[in-house]
C-alpha cells in the first residue's frame, strides 16, 4: 500500500475516533466524564444494566434512567448538560436536543438541526456579572449601614433601660407622696368633721335658748301687739321669776339675727378654714394620683416595647415607633413595625390588616419575615393578616404590597438590617 494512501487512512481514522469521542461525551458535565471513559462496556448510572460502550449516544435509549443518551433526545428521562462557557452551565431535558430551538446559550444543544444558534453566553455572563456585582455593592453598603444601626440600637436599648429605671424611681417617689397626701387629706377631712360636730352641738344649745326666750316673750306680751310694756312685765314677773329667765338685750339680738336654724354653721370662720383645707388636700391628692397613674402607664408601655425581640443585636429596634407608607392604586398601605398594618382608601376609610404577631422567618434566619395577625374581619370569614418579607437594601422603605388571596396580604420591606453576609456570586464561567 502506498505511503500516501496509508497516511490518508490514518488521518481518516483519527478524524473518525475524534468524532466518535466527541459524539459520545456530548451533553456530559466534567464531573460525570469519568463514567463515560472509552471502554468495552458501559454501566447505566442507576446500576440497572450494562451495555456495550458503542451504544452510548447512538440515538437509542437503552438505560431506564436515560444515562446512555446524554447527548441525544432518545431517552424521555435524559438530561443534556449545557456547558455555556462565560455564563452559568445548566441542564435541559434531553427531549429539547436538536428540536430546532436554541436552549443552551452556547448552542451546543442544536449541533445537528436546522437552527442557526448564536453563542450568547459571553453577553449573558457580562450582564449577570454586572448584576451580581451590583448586588454585592448593595450588600456591602447595606452591611455597613446595618453595623451603624446595630450600634444605634445598642445605645437606644441602653437609653430605654435607663428611662425605665428613671420611671420606676419616679413611681416610687410618687408612691411615697401618694401615701403622704392620703394621710393629709384624711386629717383634713377629720378636722372638718370635728368642726362641724362642734358647731352643730353649739347651735343646738343656742336654738334651745332661743325657743325659751321666744316663749317668755309671748308670755309677757299679753295683748299680742309684738311689744312688751312695764305693766305686762310686772303682771307676769312672778311667773318669769319662777322660771329664772331674764330677757336681756343680747338675747333679743340673738333672736332677731340668728333665729334661722343652722345659719351659724355656714358662717363660722373655723368651718370655712377646715373646708378649704379639705378641698385643698383633695385637689393635691388627685394630682398625685393622676401623675402616679400616668407614670405607671408609661412603665407598662415601655416594658411591652422592651419585651419585643428586636434581633440578636437589637438591630431592628430603630423600626419601633416608625411607620412606612406605599400607595398602590386607590389605597395607601402603612406598615408600622412591631405595631400594625393598615390600608386606607382614597375615600378615607381605614382598615386594619393585622397587628404585630411574631417573627416567622426560616430556622436559618428567623428575622426574614414578620407576621401581623387578627386584623379586621373579612367578609368571607376569618380576619385579615399580613406577611412582611424583609429584604436587603440601602434604604428602609416599603417596596411592594400584594393580596394573593382574599384578605391575605404580603409586603416586601427593604432595609439594611435585613442584609446578611451570605450572598455569594453564583457560578459564572469567566473563561473565554
Amino acid at each position: 500500500m502506498p505511503s500516501d494512501m496509508r497516511f490518508h487512512i490514518f488521518i481518516a481514522a483519527v478524524f473518525w475516533c475524534g468524532f466518535v469521542d466527541s459524539r459520545k461525551i456530548r451533553g456530559i458535565s466534567s464531573s460525570y466524564k469519568r463514567f463515560y471513559r472509552e471502554r468495552k462496556s458501559f454501566l447505566c448510572l442507576d446500576g440497572s444494566k450494562i451495555i456495550p460502550f458503542e451504544q452510548v449516544n447512538d440515538d437509542y435509549c437503552d438505560c431506564e434512567d436515560g444515562s446512555d443518551e446524554p447527548g441525544t433526545s432518545a431517552c424521555p428521562r435524559g438530561r443534556f448538560y449545557c456547558t455555556n462557557l462565560g455564563f452559568r452551565p445548566h441542564y435541559i431535558p434531553s427531549s429539547r436536543v436538536n428540536d430546532g430551538i436554541c436552549d443552551c446559550c452556547d448552542a451546543s444543544d442544536e449541533y445537528n438541526s436546522h437552527a442557526h444558534c448564536q453563542n450568547t453566553c459571553w453577553n449573558l455572563g457580562q450582564r449577570e456579572r454586572a448584576y451580581v456585582e451590583g448586588q454585592m455593592r448593595t450588600l456591602d453598603e447595606g452591611l455597613q449601614l446595618k453595623q451603624q444601626l446595630i450600634e444605634e440600637g445598642v445605645l437606644l436599648w441602653r437609653e430605654k433601660q435607663a428611662q425605665l429605671r428613671e420611671l420606676q424611681q419616679v413611681a416610687e417617689d410618687l408612691q411615697i407622696k401618694l401615701e403622704e397626701h392620703r394621710r393629709k387629706k384624711h386629717e383634713a377631712d377629720r378636722l372638718k368633721e370635728q368642726t362641724i360636730k362642734a358647731l352643730e352641738a353649739g347651735g343646738s344649745n343656742l336654738r334651745r335658748q332661743n325657743r325659751t326666750v321666744s316663749s317668755t316673750f309671748k308670755l309677757l306680751d299679753s295683748n299680742k301687739d309684738g311689744s312688751i310694756t312695764v305693766d305686762e312685765v310686772q303682771a307676769k314677773v312672778a311667773l318669769v321669776h319662777d322660771e329664772e329667765q331674764v330677757l336681756s338685750e343680747d338675747e333679743a339680738v340673738i333672736k332677731d339675727t340668728h333665729g334661722a336654724p343652722g345659719s351659724l354653721v355656714g358662717e363660722d370662720p373655723h368651718l370655712k378654714a377646715a373646708d378649704t383645707a379639705a378641698e385643698w388636700e383633695a385637689t393635691n391628692l388627685k394630682k398625685v394620683e393622676e401623675a402616679y397613674e400616668t407614670v405607671n402607664m408609661e412603665i407598662s408601655d415601655l416594658r411591652k416595647k422592651l419585651a419585643i425581640d428586636y434581633g440578636t443585636d437589637w438591630e431592628f429596634l430603630f423600626l419601633n415607633s416608625q411607620c412606612y407608607k406605599l400607595k398602590v392604586y386607590e389605597y395607601t398601605y402603612t406598615l408600622c413595625p412591631f405595631n400594625q398594618v393598615t390600608q386606607k382608601s382614597t375615600a378615607g376609610t381605614e382598615v386594619s390588616l393585622g397587628r404585630w404577631g411574631m417573627w416567622a422567618g426560616t430556622p436559618k434566619n428567623q428575622y426574614s419575615q414578620m407576621e401581623y395577625e387578627n386584623g379586621e374581619p373579612c367578609w368571607q370569614g376569618g380576619s385579615r393578616s399580613t406577611t412582611v418579607t424583609l429584604t436587603c437594601g440601602t434604604e428602609t422603605a416599603l417596596r411592594l404590597v400584594k393580596e394573593p388571596s382574599k384578605c391575605q396580604y404580603i409586603m416586601d420591606f427593604q432595609t439594611p438590617v435585613a442584609c446578611q453576609p451570605v450572598l455569594k456570586q453564583r457560578g459564572i464561567h469567566s473563561e473565554l
